[in-house]
């Protein structure tokens, strides 16, 4: 097995690439040791030491190390969990995936179908270049709330991102949204 590493927008984020499928259908972020534990691919990624976040994608996993800790230091030891995890035969999640988005009912249910559909068919495979995710949270009084994961959370061009990008696609195309938000997991 050859694992391709690519660096992200996010210094602190490298972009692992198997060569094969990771997650079936959706994502998964792990943003601590702790909420890994229906996955073992991000359990062994988290034991090797000075790892802050793992997040699953179709075909690539994104690992975030912590401040004060080189990647020359902690790649190697990534890798091999990578490669021991595909030997081992493990699932790369235990039970059901989450749904991308969140849900949302009420009086806006056209538009949010319309931001959900933009998200997934023109941002969120750019995103899934870089390594991350970007998620819808919610809408309201023409505020849309996304949730960035993966090499997105906490990337210095993660706001640029937003406002810029996000924001002037969604207003282009659905005169209700007035603005884009990030928030927190």
């Amino acid at each position: 097995m050859f694992i391709q590493t690519e660096t992200t927008p996010n210094p602190a984020t490298l972009k692992f690439l198997p060569g094969q499928a990771v997650m079936d259908v959706g994502t998964a972020d792990f943003p601590s040791a702790e909420a890994a534990a229906s996955s073992p691919l991000a359990r062994r990624i988290f034991a090797t030491g000075g790892v802050s976040g793992v997040f699953l994608g179709n075909d690539f996993v994104t690992v975030t190390k912590d401040a004060g800790v080189s990647w020359d230091h902690v790649k190697p030891a990534i890798l091999g969990a990578i490669m021991e995890h595909y030997q081992s035969g493990a699932p790369v999640i235990e039970g059901a995936a989450a749904a991308a988005h969140a849900a949302h009912d009420g009086p806006d249910g056209d538009i949010v179908r319309q931001i959900k559909e933009l998200l997934d068919t023109r941002v969120r495979p750019a995103v899934a270049q870089d390594g991350g995710d970007i998620t819808f949270h919610g809408f309201d009084r023409g505020v849309v709330y996304l949730h960035m994961k993966g090499a997105c959370a906490g990337c210095p061009s993660s706001t640029l991102t937003l406002k810029m990008g996000i924001e002037n696609l969604l207003r282009h195309y659905i005169p209700e949204v007035t603005e884009v938000r990030p928030v927190a997991a």
